[in-house]
């Protein structure tokens, strides 16, 4: 009986932790802050040492360690990995979840040194997938040998597969606001070589070159200097 209620309060934990995982998905929140989130629900779920998520540069195709719930100055700045290469690597070349019972004996972990140090023993590495593209790698570590179930696996995949997309919905909203600073950069910097030119009596071409060697000499943005161009009008314009 009392392993029956220990097995329905794992089932709880785990539909809570997916439900969490799945509100991110519209959350709204910073890149950043969504990924320290979810590495913190997966280590709780899964009762982890260390639980760790790794996002693809796809330029480079290295994985790159983005978040972790661990206080590890030697495993949060671990190298990057490249593609195919160690339990994560293969992880995200093959789409493929994969557990190594001890990755200190585990010819394929190239962090044996960190896994010593550190105490890490069991590894359960998953791919972060959106429509069958790979976007990065969640970890979970433990400290004693510990053989993941079916059922675990289960559980991390799906809050694998909602926090790959909460992740790429961060990515979009993150370069459609990007892409609006920009445009208003340029609109900025558009008018402030307009207001230049008409003031200092000098070509539109001179004006944005004279924007272009206040920013380097000021070690200021160009935008910076731009708005200090528009300010400078406005208060001009309001004096009686």
């Amino acid at each position: 009986m009392a392993k029956k209620k220990e097995s329905y309060e794992i089932y709880l934990k785990q539909i809570e932790a997916l439900s969490k995982v799945a509100n991110l998905i519209t959350s709204g929140l910073y890149l950043e802050e969504l990924l320290r989130l979810i590495v913190n629900v997966t280590a709780e779920v899964m009762n982890s040492k260390v639980s760790s998520l790794m996002l693809l540069d796809p330029d480079r195709k290295e994985l790159v360690v983005r978040a972790t719930q661990s206080i590890s100055e030697a495993y949060n700045k671990k190298p990057n990995i490249k593609l195919g290469e160690g339990i994560a690597g293969i992880v995200a070349r093959d789409n493929k979840p994969l557990s190594v019972l001890d990755v200190k004996k585990e010819s394929r972990y190239l962090n044996q040194d960190i896994a010593k140090k550190e105490g890490l023993c069991s590894l359960v590495s998953v791919p972060l997938a959106v429509k069958g593209r790979v976007i990065g790698v969640l970890n979970c570590y433990t400290s004693k040998r510990h053989k993941f179930t079916e059922a675990e696996l289960d559980v991390l995949t799906a809050l694998a597969n909602q926090a790959a997309v909460a992740i790429e919905n961060a990515e979009l909203d993150l370069r459609a606001r990007s892409a609006e600073e920009a445009l208003l950069t340029r609109k900025l910097v558009e008018h402030a070589k307009d207001i230049l030119s008409q003031e200092a009596h000098i070509s539109p071409s001179e004006a944005y070159r004279l924007i272009q060697k206040q920013s380097m000499d000021k070690r200021k943005t160009m935008r910076e200097i731009a708005e200090a161009i528009v300010l400078a009008r406005e208060i001009k314009n309001k004096k009686p």
